[in-house]
């Protein structure tokens, strides 16, 4: 059996590996998603252009405008004449946020009366004009704080000092690059094993492997096998660009998170050899990593909380692999996560390679009768 396995992993991995190309869809594309989106896919909000109407001729309406200009978040700052200029800007989406400082702005905060300024926003951006609105308002609260009347009233006020656990200078990268290594290792893992089956149906060997002295599980096995080992080595690839490149923390067990990545890359494959089984083309094959892979990425808490989704959405992320492996990978690098937390989001992917592999075996028998 071993023998005839050894041959069958040999077998796939020559398939994968030999051709030039395919080596190259291995090896590049995983490392270029790697270095553009742990840059460029990130939720901040930097270099946006803000549009000011001021129609106070005070000292303070001109002290706000030069600490928004000084704020690194800002690249441009335009200053409009009319209330006309702020909506064509807001209309064409050459700012994002307009402030309008009323003309009693001075004289109010002289006074110690309330000083309101109007922000209009860009909701067509609704998540960034939001976060350029937190930014402004924050620089509000701290010109605010050193009025006359804020100082006078700054004995009585209690002061707020947060303080980010995990992540202290919310250093985007801690939190893109661990959820990459799970996202990644997902595309390549089921990708890789999608095309399996199908290409043997494609290239006319699947009849070869069916006379062979090979057994139904000992051709899952040899399939199986070749995309883990595959994962492991981008997983490897990712963690050292992670601690060594981005300069993430790894406070965690290498050994827990290795342990993990086995059942998440079987859970992976086992996915994947369901969509290979059910596939009669490599382009169907592909069509139906796809079809999963994009709700996966959706329904796994890597852009908005599992918690935020209707109450109706949220049991299907139960079926989600990168659901769990996130937490893991995320808790390794950042939490130190403890061993009675991993087996947790561990029991939930050997049950579901367990039922995929089932699943695929099962679908596999059905087309061979």
């Amino acid at each position: 059996m071993w023998t005839r396995l050894y041959a069958l992993i040999v077998k796939e991995l020559l398939a994968v590996l030999r051709d030039p190309k395919g080596r190259a869809i291995l090896i590049g594309p995983p490392i270029v998603q790697l270095l553009v989106f742990s840059y460029a896919a990130t939720l901040e909000v930097r270099n946006v252009d803000v549009l000011i109407l001021n129609r106070d001729s005070g000292h303070w309406g001109q002290e706000l405008i030069e600490r928004i200009d000084g704020s690194p978040t800002f690249r441009k700052i335009e200053i409009a004449s009319s209330q006309a200029e702020v909506r064509v800007a807001i209309d064409n989406q050459t700012a994002i946020a307009a402030v309008e400082i009323g003309p009693d702005f001075s004289r109010n905060i002289e006074a110690g009366a309330p000083a309101d300024l109007q922000m209009v926003l860009d909701g067509r951006r609704s998540n960034a004009s939001q976060i350029v609105a937190g930014y402004l308002s924050q620089i509000g609260a701290a010109l605010a704080a050193e009025t006359p009347a804020g100082k006078r009233a700054g004995a009585d006020i209690v002061s707020t000092v947060p303080r980010n656990w995990f992540n202290p200078n919310l250093t985007y990268q801690w939190f893109m690059v661990p959820n990459l290594i799970a996202s990644i290792a997902l595309l390549i893992g089921l990708i890789v094993t999608a095309l399996s089956i199908a290409r043997e149906r494609e290239l006319g060997t699947f009849d070869q492997l069916m006379v062979s002295p090979l057994r139904i599980h000992e051709i899952l096995i040899g399939k199986l096998i070749p995309p883990m080992m595959i994962g492991l080595f981008h997983i490897t690839v990712y963690i050292l660009a992670a601690v060594f490149l981005f300069e993430v923390p790894l406070r965690g067990s290498l050994f827990l998170l290795y342990g993990s990545a086995i059942f998440y890359l079987g859970s992976v494959a086992g996915l994947g050899l369901f969509i290979s089984a059910m596939s009669m083309t490599q382009q169907q094959a592909i069509l139906g990593a796809f079809l999963f892979m994009v709700p996966a990425m959706l329904l796994s808490g890597f852009a908005t909380p599992i918690e935020n989704m209707p109450g109706w959405l949220q049991p299907v992320t139960l079926i989600n692999p990168l659901r769990y492996f996130l937490v893991i990978v995320k808790g390794v690098f950042l939490k130190d996560i403890p061993l009675s937390e991993v087996v947790n989001q561990t029991i939930p992917l050997a049950l579901i390679a367990t039922v995929t592999l089932s699943a695929a075996a099962w679908l596999f028998r059905r087309r061979l009768e």
